[in-house]
């Protein structure tokens, strides 16, 4: 969910590199259970965007030197199928953005099914405006050393990121398809980050790393 404005980028890159994305998560549910097949196609889809697409975050010296984004091994284990719940308050939180923009997300859902593993449920916001989307960064204990400092992503539905849902209601959280905000790269992108009420206490050894081998 970066902030991008058309006086900065190419939007034509910018609207190809979204159909690309979503294209990408499309691939990943048309896979049986997702798992680690799923992943390792995703994997290869963002190495070849972050190293090829004229809307990567990287930088054309980035570009030129990057082999592939840092990741924790695949655990089958932080994968969940979890019911959700609707949340006791609502209230829209409003993000400063670059200039002055600003981003409204409004509490959408409640997870119920993570406690036991991560120490604690997980907020899935709505993007307020038009079309809408739902939206759900994280914190936890990996940030500044593993990982990003400002935490990262798992889904972000107006991009296409996003695992689905099952058959019977319940949405798919696969933590190994964590990655981090555009803005972990590029000081040309501004992204909202984790609220409060998305700091996990457990730490989530799954996803994208943050480090300097990853450009």
């Amino acid at each position: 969910m970066d902030r991008q404005t058309a006086n900065v980028f190419d939007v034509s890159a910018v609207a190809d590199w979204r159909r690309r994305v979503a294209e990408m998560y499309a691939g990943v549910r048309s896979v049986p259970n997702h798992g680690m097949q799923a992943w390792q196609g995703w994997r290869a889809i963002r190495d070849d965007l972050m190293k090829t697409h004229a809307a990567s975050p990287l930088s054309g010296d980035q570009q030129a030197t990057f082999i592939e984004l840092d990741y924790f091994d695949y655990d089958p284990a932080l994968r969940f199928l979890v019911d959700t719940t609707k949340p006791d308050d609502r209230s829209p939180v409003v993000i400063s953005l670059v200039d002055d923009y600003k981003f409204v997300i409004e509490p959408a859902l409640v997870t119920s099914g993570l406690k036991s593993t991560l120490g604690g449920e997980l907020t899935i916001y709505w993007v307020a405006g038009y079309g809408g989307g739902l939206f759900l960064p994280f914190a936890d204990p990996t940030n500044q050393i593993e990982t990003y400092a400002g935490g990262r992503y798992l889904i972000d539905s107006i991009k296409g990121a996003d695992h689905g849902n099952t058959e019977d209601g319940r949405l798919i959280l696969d933590f190994n398809f964590t990655y981090n905000p555009s803005c972990a790269y590029s000081p040309r992108r501004s992204c909202p980050l984790a609220t409060e009420k998305n700091r996990l206490p457990m730490a989530v050894l799954a996803g994208e790393k943050h480090t300097r081998e990853n450009v």
